[in-house]
């Protein structure tokens, strides 16, 4: 950390998955009236439904990006079709680094854990290509893997923003579409509403 805090260039990330449910329904306090406890019951699914239950997204937490916010966070996110896998995974790193070139970074610094879509073959292979390319060709994001301790989902600091972000968009009383928990998701976190990633076909 001390160390991209030494290079303007250079951002700190938190990158993590997580799953956003139509029914399941998040642990949380609420005041109400003695004689009226608020309940949340988990809705039920109709057979002909089309939409999945639970959708299935990536975030990077990145601190210190925008130097003129009162907060120190910014989170981005993205939906996936299906489940994170490895091939996701670096459809996001290549979104993300397209973002941080834009905003003028050369250097990622990425904290994430040891799930086996982070330290699959196919994707250490990429992250070593991609670094290879961007020293060639002098442009581009590189990307510095800082994996954390196995079992320590503490020590990543986006957990907390997912925990209160799946509190602030709850329904109590009715199923929300796949669309419309996307909506307020992104909504929540302050982020553009982007296409869901999907796997390319020849990939598949």
């Amino acid at each position: 950390m001390r160390l991209g805090a030494s290079h303007a260039d250079w951002v700190l990330g938190f990158e993590d998955e997580t799953w956003w449910s139509r029914v399941a329904q998040p642990a949380l306090h609420a005041w109400a009236a003695a004689e009226q406890p608020l309940r949340l019951i988990e809705p039920t699914v109709s057979a002909d439904d089309p939409d999945r239950k639970a959708l299935a997204c990536y975030g990077l937490l990145l601190r210190g990006l925008a130097a003129d916010s009162p907060s120190p966070d910014t989170i981005w996110l993205r939906f996936v079709e299906a489940r994170p896998v490895s091939a996701m995974t670096i459809r996001f790193l290549e979104w993300a680094c397209l973002k941080l070139e834009a905003a003028g970074k050369r250097a990622l610094l990425l904290v994430w854990d040891n799930a086996s879509w982070h330290l699959s073959q196919a994707v250490r292979l990429w992250l070593r290509n991609r670094n290879r390319q961007v020293k060639r060709d002098g442009h581009g994001v590189r990307l510095i893997v800082c994996p954390l301790p196995t079992k320590s989902p503490w020590l990543n600091p986006i957990e907390p923003h997912w925990m209160h972000g799946k509190r602030r968009v709850v329904e109590p009383d009715r199923l929300l579409t796949a669309d419309e928990l996307m909506g307020r998701v992104y909504d929540t976190f302050g982020c553009a509403h982007e296409s869901p990633l999907a796997i390319p076909e020849k990939v598949v």
